[in-house]
């Protein structure tokens, strides 16, 4: 699944890049969204990801594409690979992860992803 994001004036810091914490929601909701479409039944919680780190900045106007594609499916959780990348510069991913969300029941203990 892909998205896209608008990097605006109030997602910046106050050296005029985009938060790293505005980015990691960015890719936590994309995640939830693609697990959520894949796997309707279940009700998503994130419980990891795998690495932060930033490959490269990101300034007011740019338009990133966040990309997840499951990369595992747990007995109760799924993993997504995520790429985001910058697509007016061209460049390498800005940024990229494994996030692990579990399926759980309405007292949030784990439960079967395919019952």
């Amino acid at each position: 699944m892909q998205t896209h994001h608008l990097v605006l004036p109030g997602d910046l810091n106050h050296h005029g890049f985009l938060f790293g914490g505005r980015l990691l929601a960015w890719v936590d909701e994309a995640c939830w969204i693609a697990a959520s479409l894949e796997f309707a039944q279940c009700r998503f919680v994130t419980v990891g990801m795998d690495r932060v780190e930033f490959h490269h900045g990101v300034r007011q106007g740019a338009i990133l594409t966040i990309s997840c594609t499951l990369s595992r499916e747990g007995t109760t959780s799924v993993c997504y690979a995520v790429e985001v990348r910058d697509e007016k510069a061209g460049t390498d991913p800005i940024f990229s992860t494994r996030v692990t969300l579990v399926n759980v029941d309405d007292a949030g203990r784990k439960r079967p992803v395919r019952e």
